[in-house]
């Protein structure tokens, strides 16, 4: 649901300095915890400044154990772990934030802001220096903190455990071998705990629906914490409505109508650590059509209107996949042309080789002009990333474009059954 929000970041590994050519031992150098990172961002449009919040030590490393090291290019964000004092890498992972999307807003022009951000890592078991990245607009990989953590620090909290009921909603498979799930509710008051717990069977229902999550039902578990808003629903701000609720989700972020995300990291990070994940979804209570869904940070839908089961799918292709919206209108710019974007579904050529160009049939022209013959047709489709010109997506229709077709495009699909292998395998 993002409108002229994408942020550029770079597929090219070789700028993220990784060494991908061996995994981690996990047991050699992380306990079975999870460090959540809590930090701060500070700036606007051209600016960013980080500030060390707090450690906090959560019960459950929700991550994979046997791929430790992100080789995916993926995310405008990245962090690594290494020893102290040593350059071996032992886990590193790329993401996005809200922070990110809101510097592409005009009201980042204009004004600074702060925004609590959060990262998890293993818990190590020795001295480790985590380092976090952001990316230029130009792709370019540049440093902006360096913090020692040391696990015998007594200033590193442990996380609360908190009053709520936890339910398991699908799948009981091993953490490590799994994509683990998190679903939160917002805009459910005690009263209504019953109606999230159905929402959440509706949730596993709609994501098991689409291909290719229908052929890995054995990789998932979902569960769910039970936690009540005072109100019903969730803040609409244009219309006036300011409702009190747990994660206080809002539409209007960044003055776009649909767009209902939250900014509380905080009490997000702190509800979804009580369970292991890998993905945090929030589902909101509200007829409203909307949502939202930032790669690597969490998602929102609605569960009320007609289109809520592909709202859910989509906006977990942001959050869980990292595919790019598809669609695409006159007046925005946010892609730079001259490079190709680290989104799986969307190219402007630059690189090709390195998106689906082995899946688009030899008498394929390319660019695809958008007719009946190649209404089917895996080719390269100008208009995309919310660009008219100079970005293009892989078929005239996707989930990930329109609601028309019901269906992710081969070039999704196969973006998202790599996606789950890097968490399952």
């Amino acid at each position: 649901m993002k409108k002229s929000l994408i942020i550029i970041l770079s597929t090219v590994l070789v700028c993220l300095n990784l060494k991908v050519n061996a995994q981690v031992e996990y047991d050699k150098y992380f306990t079975d915890n999870q460090l959540r990172i809590d930090y701060y961002l500070f700036g606007n449009a051209d600016t960013v400044s980080y500030a060390l919040d707090k450690l906090v030590k959560e019960p459950k490393w929700g991550g994979p154990r046997a791929h430790l090291i992100d080789d995916t290019g993926y995310g405008m964000y990245f962090i690594e772990v290494r020893p102290q004092g040593s350059d071996e890498i032992l886990y590193s992972h790329g993401y996005c934030l809200l922070f990110g999307e809101w510097q592409t807003t005009d009201e980042a022009k204009i004004i600074n802001k702060g925004f609590h951000e959060s990262v998890v890592i293993p818990f190590p078991k020795k001295p480790v220096e985590v380092t976090f990245y952001a990316k230029t607009d130009r792709l370019v990989l540049v440093e902006k903190m360096n913090i020692t953590v040391n696990p015998d620090d007594y200033f590193i909290k442990p996380a609360p455990k908190l009053p709520y009921e936890i339910i398991n909603v699908y799948g009981d498979y091993p953490v490590e071998n799994a994509v683990d799930i998190v679903l939160l509710p917002d805009g459910y008051t005690a009263q209504e705990m019953e109606k999230f717990k159905k929402d959440c069977q509706f949730f596993v229902q709609s994501l098991f629906s689409y291909a290719p999550y229908n052929r890995y039902t054995d990789r998932f578990n979902v569960r769910a914490v039970l936690v009540p808003s005072l109100d019903s629903d969730v803040t609409m701000p244009g219309d006036k409505l300011y409702r009190n609720t747990a994660l206080s989700c809002s539409f209007w972020t960044f003055d776009s109508e649909r767009y209902c995300m939250t900014y509380d990291n905080e009490t997000m990070k702190t509800l979804a650590g009580q369970v292991p994940y890998d993905q945090i979804y929030i589902l909101a209570n509200t007829k409203k059509y909307g949502g939202g869904g930032i790669f690597n940070s969490y998602c929102v839908s609605t569960t009320g209107d007609s289109y809520a089961s592909d709202v859910i799918i989509h906006e977990f292709g942001h959050g869980f996949a990292g595919l790019a919206d598809e669609y695409a209108y006159d007046g925005t710019d946010n892609y730079c042309l001259e490079v190709e974007p680290w989104e799986p579904n969307i190219t402007t050529l630059v690189d090709f080789d390195s998106k689906w160009k082995d899946m688009v049939g030899k008498k394929t022209p390319v660019p695809t002009p958008v007719n009946k013959k190649y209404l089917n047709t895996v080719g390269v489709y100008e208009g995309a990333g919310y660009q008219m010109h100079g970005i293009y997506r892989p078929m005239v229709d996707c989930l990930m474009n329109t609601f028309n077709g019901d269906k992710f495009c081969p070039v999704c699909e196969r973006a998202i059954e790599r996606m789950i292998k890097h968490y399952t395998e």
